[in-house]
């Protein structure tokens, strides 16, 4: 009975493959993988939750005309003044309201704190999370996120059609047998996409400081190019490697001249 079960899988599978020859099918991830997604479902969902947060004390300290500089340390600097009563414009009600949402933010923070140690322990014992990790603007997150992600990377017949499953490729306009390359197709992983865009962010401004210590193609980018458009093309080539590492193995390998 087992052995016909098995037969009919691979018939299916077989009948699948030819009716849909342009179909990629997502391998099953292990249980380790899943588990690691679990972690960064999580992280991601409280990252966000600390973001409203935050934004909910610039709004009520701009309604009583405080603006407040961006970042997550300003918030909670300015959150803790105004419970020791150091902004008198604040009324005592809505300083309360201001000090409860601040609470709620270094609640998430230890909560956050301890998936990243979680995610720490799995990208030790994850060889492959390791070995990304080499790869300049690839940090613990990114490393544990492609690793848990990509079950097989040699599904994809190279790192350009990996990358476009990241949405990071730009989309073909053409027009009188020209071709121009417009913005990325943002189709894909997002999650994924997401991660390399920001590690790269940060690659470029330091990049804007210390030229040497990254791609030299890099700096040469952003001497004719926007930030952001450098950001991305960066953002790209990284995703080519990370399937390179993935689908044949070693490590990253820094361009001749590059100090870290």
């Amino acid at each position: 009975m087992g052995g016909s079960e098995t037969d009919a899988n691979d018939a299916e599978a077989i009948c699948e493959a030819v009716t849909r020859p342009t179909m990629r099918f997502v391998a099953i991830k292990s249980e380790q993988q899943q588990a690691a997604l679990a972690l960064h479902r999580t992280r991601d969902l409280l990252v966000k939750q600390r973001t409203q947060l935050v934004n909910m004390i610039r709004g009520l300290l701009a309604e009583f005309g405080i603006e407040m500089a961006r970042g997550l340390h300003h918030a909670l600097d300015l959150a803790a003044r105004v419970a020791q009563g150091a902004a008198p414009d604040v009324p005592e009600l809505a300083a309360r309201v201001i000090t409860g949402l601040a609470g709620q933010i270094g609640d998430l923070q230890v909560r956050l704190t301890a998936l990243e140690k979680e995610l720490l322990t799995w990208h030790r014992t994850n060889e492959l999370s390791q070995r990304l990790s080499t790869i300049p603007g690839v940090g613990l997150i990114s490393a544990t996120a492609l690793a848990a992600s990509v079950t097989d990377a040699s599904r994809f017949r190279s790192g350009r059609q990996f990358a476009a499953s990241l949405g990071l490729t730009p989309l073909q306009n053409s027009s009188g047998g020209k071709e121009r390359m417009g913005r990325i197709s943002r189709m894909g992983d997002r999650y994924l996409r997401r991660l390399l865009v920001v590690g790269m962010t940060s690659l470029v401004r330091r990049a804007r400081t210390r030229p040497d210590s990254v791609d030299p193609r890099i700096a040469a980018m952003l001497a004719r190019k926007p930030a952001r458009v450098v950001t991305v093309a960066a953002a790209n080539r990284t995703a080519r490697v990370a399937w390179s590492i993935m689908a044949r193995g070693g490590v990253y390998r820094a361009p001749q001249g590059v100090t870290a």
